[in-house]
């Protein structure tokens, strides 16, 4: 117990779904020599099942972020416990530039190409239908829309995709972030409800910054990126945000599923 308190510990940030990931793996290998120990055949079979399924899931996640799997373990994501980065880093400059349901409904109204990239706030809200119903009247309008998925949206790989999948999105309009980060320049609208740091450009732009070198979604090549959020908090990583700064940026602040509905309601309007 104290090892795995002191292991534990020493990790945070944005590497806690990656600990998330490697403690079900743990509970697997566990389960795997409790087997060997009782001479019980499922328990081995099961154990290393579940522990080779969740140092795989590890790996995938470790990478999608371009970090190495030791260094989540030795500790946390360059800032203890996913405090803001230190202040030797670049500061986001600019104003924050609010908008209105209403306002996103006639922006997404006039696009020609739309591109939603769901993360961890609409899945704390369960907003996927509203989307999924969003989507369908853009489509009917003419509008292009598709679906952006980092690896590691959410709280594990796939997670979005289990949401859109639930809510009856297409699936043949839910891309991944390689197939779609060359998009973002000839895209109108990119629509951000609920992510932060994986849309987030100090990953490329700070080499100072914590999450220096993670690939991300280019959302801010889009002509306008529109980011829902509760509030200006930072995301896992504990950095603030360039994003929402920047002059093409515009801030939907609010719960993502009454947003969303009131921005569904102005379309249909």
């Amino acid at each position: 117990m104290l090892l795995g308190v002191h292991m534990i510990m020493a990790i945070g940030g944005a590497d806690m779904p990656v600990v998330i990931s490697m403690l079900n793996s743990y509970s697997g290998w566990a389960a795997a020599a409790t087997g060997f120990m009782l001479s019980n055949d499922l328990l081995i079979v099961t154990g290393a099942l579940v522990g080779s399924s969740g140092a795989i899931l590890s790996y995938i996640m470790c990478r999608a972020m371009n970090r190495h799997f030791l260094s989540v373990i030795a500790g946390g994501f360059g800032s203890g416990g996913g405090a803001p980065a230190a202040a030797g880093g670049a500061q986001p400059e600019g104003e924050i530039t609010p908008i209105s349901a209403t306002e996103t409904a006639e922006l997404l109204r006039s696009s020609q190409s739309v591109v939603i990239v769901p993360g961890y706030g609409m899945a704390v809200a369960q907003a996927q239908h509203a989307v999924y119903e969003i989507t369908q009247v853009l489509r009917e309008q003419g509008v292009e829309v598709r679906f952006a998925i980092h690896p590691v949206a959410g709280r594990m790989p796939g997670h979005m995709n289990v949401l859109l999948a639930e809510a009856k999105v297409p699936y043949d309009i839910v891309l991944e972030m390689d197939e779609i980060n060359d998009d973002f320049p000839d895209t109108d609208v990119a629509m951000v409800i609920g992510a932060n740091d994986i849309v987030n450009p100090s990953a490329e732009d700070d080499p100072s910054s914590p999450i220096a070198g993670m690939p991300v979604l280019e959302v801010w090549k889009a002509k306008t990126s529109i980011v829902m959020k509760r509030s200006m908090a930072s995301g896992y990583a504990g950095v603030d945000n360039p994003l929402f700064y920047k002059d093409n940026n515009r801030m939907l602040f609010g719960d993502a599923k009454k947003m969303l509905d009131e921005v569904l309601t102005a379309l249909r309007a």
